[in-house]
């Protein structure tokens, strides 16, 4: 197993996942995403948090207080506190400044201050993280003043130099020499730059930026060179501005053909009042209506852009109209109901329900039945099944006599019940116990499994093994009458896309016929295939399972431990982890079974327990699969009696 990779970076995924709740809970935005970044910033238009790979080569004490602080500026600083508004106007008006580049961080600098004295006011448990992170960002700057000073950058110098003067404590520090003028206007830009300890709003801030801009530019003739602080360009952004409505922002893009009508504006046009909802290349977003136009560019004039050509006789109205049909649902359509074509296309693309997962949005499933057994997969199911007999009656033997004990078990001397003859214990016992029960009914396992299997591509040398210890599991079960499924799942690389991912879930034992005597060479139909969305298919699974009447539920995921899908690796183990802790919390216990063909690095068992927590059990042989699995079944049937 390894961890998210980002950048050519091993990141720990259980320390994202815990800067993820942390950004959730102290932003309160639910919908909120936290990604790594080489700068961090926060993102109002997208509602994306980015943490900083800057900390990512510190030690572990300082990395993990860094990559808070970067949390906490974020969603308790820049969130509640910074004006987007003005960010964007300020944005706008330095886009094709002489030093744009020496302002954004500058603006970006001044205000993660501002914020941070903030913070600490408001919530004094993030001072020790605020103190690690300027001694860090000092001993950085300092070594960028020198190498910027030797080789003679001096905007970059410059900037050096207002962080170290800034977040300084000692007043006699010293200051190095960058230059003449900059020596001379260093005591005017210090003193402005100070301010933003003052300062009550973003707006201060922007002017504290424009008056260091002013003396600057007679000093300076570069841009920076080099990124320190990032404040993203927003200016291809759009804020709505109060008093505005849905026909006023609807298009703000500029026309592909921005002219006009020649027509006389004096009422002569044909006008019609209602409004057709269409969709064209130029808008966002389709709208619900069935009715769809192929405008080629939009305009101004009632002309088509290039497409433009004489009538012709033979022209219909609305010609263009490309209509499609629907089996009807017997509906009124009222004003309220809307029409919406889906063609097949359409059908198999993910993002229509959010139940299971934002990083699967755009997978569906695909669900396939197990194939007619072959005669050579029942001989070489027997062979597995001989192999497997010792523990099958092992088991069966121990659950049968712990429910006779269960059944045949002294049920008198109670402390209530049915009164019993001997009233002796009345006198003779502190606390007497004069009563009994009637035998109770035969006791029943009250139990279900799922046991789903990996059958990504990385399995091809564990997949015997592992069919195997599915045939231990399915043979127990189905010897005590216990109901089970074996579900294989995989992603299908081939046919993927970006709006589009086929996952597979191959059936080879249902519920229904697991207790038969027949049932059992399907399972050597699983084989492996290609990639695995595990998350995905851990809540398939769960939905499945909340359906089932028995009081326990155990999902059993054989895998190898590697989610890896189409846009799935970097926050596959994310995914995977609350997917895990969904199920949980809906009474379904989720164990990890991890099949592995060697030494399990301490890197692998760290991932596989930010997945499943405790609830996993290494497989360092595989061969040692069924010794593994028969005290875990013992184990599960025993608490379900």
């Amino acid at each position: 197993m390894r961890h998210i990779v980002f950048n050519d970076k091993k990141i720990d995924s259980l320390l994202f996942m815990e800067l993820l709740d942390l950004s959730v809970s102290l932003s309160k935005i639910e919908q909120l995403e936290v990604e790594y970044a080489f700068k961090s910033y926060f993102d109002p238009f997208d509602k994306v948090l980015y943490i900083s790979l800057f900390w990512d080569t510190h030690p572990t004490f300082e990395k993990i207080h860094g990559l808070k602080s970067d949390v906490y500026i974020r969603s308790l600083g820049n969130v509640p506190h910074t004006n987007y508004t003005e960010v964007l106007k300020f944005l706008k008006k330095i886009k094709k400044a002489k030093h744009g580049n020496f302002l954004r961080q500058l603006f970006s600098l001044l205000e993660d201050l501002r914020v941070e004295e903030l913070i600490k006011k408001e919530r004094t448990g993030t001072v020790k993280s605020f103190e690690i992170r300027r001694e860090e960002y000092r001993k950085y700057f300092r070594s960028q003043l020198t190498v910027n000073n030797e080789r003679n950058i001096r905007i970059d110098a410059l900037y050096n130099l207002i962080y170290i003067v800034l977040t300084t404590n000692n007043p006699l520090e010293e200051i190095p020499i960058i230059s003449d003028e900059i020596n001379l206007a260093l005591p005017y830009i210090r003193s402005e730059c100070s301010k933003c300890y003052e300062a009550t709003s973003t707006n201060e801030i922007i002017q504290i930026c424009v008056n260091v801009q002013e003396v600057i530019e007679d000093i300076l003739d570069n841009d920076m060179l080099n990124l320190y602080f990032f404040t993203p360009d927003f200016t291809d952004k759009e804020i709505v501005e109060e008093g505005l409505n849905f026909d006023d922002i609807k298009r703000k893009s500029k026309l592909q053909n921005d002219d006009e009508s020649d027509k006389d504006k004096t009422g002569e046009e044909d006008i019609h009042e209602d409004k057709l909802p269409t969709w064209h290349r130029e808008s966002e977003t389709n709208t619900q209506s069935f009715l769809q136009f192929d405008l080629e560019s939009g305009a101004k004039t009632d002309l088509m852009g290039e497409g433009v050509r004489e009538g012709e006789d033979g022209d219909q109205a609305l010609g263009i109209v490309q209509g499609s049909s629907q089996q009807s649902s017997k509906n009124d359509f009222s004003p309220t109901d809307s029409l919406e074509v889906v063609s097949d296309d359409q059908m198999k693309e993910g993002g229509k329900d959010g139940d299971f997962g934002k990083e699967n949005k755009f997978a569906y499933p695909v669900f396939l039945q197990a194939q007619p057994v072959l005669r050579e997969d029942k001989q070489s199911y027997n062979e597995f099944q001989a192999m497997v007999s010792s523990y099958q009656k092992k088991l069966k033997q121990m659950i049968e006599k712990t429910l006779e004990h269960k059944l045949t078990s002294p049920r008198s001397n109670l402390h209530f019940g049915r009164l019993s003859k001997n009233l002796l214990p009345w006198f003779t016992d502190e606390s007497p116990r004069m009563f009994y029960k009637k035998n109770a009914e035969s006791m029943e396992i009250d139990a279900v499994f799922t046991l789903l299997v990996d059958c990504s591509a990385s399995m091809f040398d564990k997949m015997d093994e592992t069919k195997y210890g599915i045939t231990l599991f399915h043979e127990a079960l189905k010897s005590v009458k216990v109901p089970h499924e074996v579900v294989g799942f995989w992603e299908d690389t081939n046919n993927a896309t970006e709006i589009s991912q086929p996952n597979y879930f191959k059936t080879v034992i249902d519920f229904h016929s697991s207790s038969l005597q027949k049932t059992g060479p399907e399972i050597l139909q699983l084989q492996p295939e290609e990639d695995n969305r595990d998350g995905y298919a851990i809540r398939h699974m769960a939905n499945r399972l909340l359906h089932r009447n028995e009081k326990q539920k155990f999902l059993l995921v054989f895998s190898d431990g590697e989610p890896a899908a189409m846009n799935y690796e970097q926050n596959g183990i994310v995914d995977t982890h609350e997917a895990v802790m969904n199920a949980r919390k809906q009474g379904i216990e989720v164990i990890n079974v991890f099949l592995s063909n060697g030494v399990i690095e301490e890197s692998q068992r760290k991932t596989i327990q930010n997945m499943y927590g405790k609830y996993s059990i290494l497989v360092p042989n595989i061969d040692e699969l069924p010794d593994v699995l028969f005290p875990l079944l013992k184990k599960l049937l025993l608490k379900s009696i």
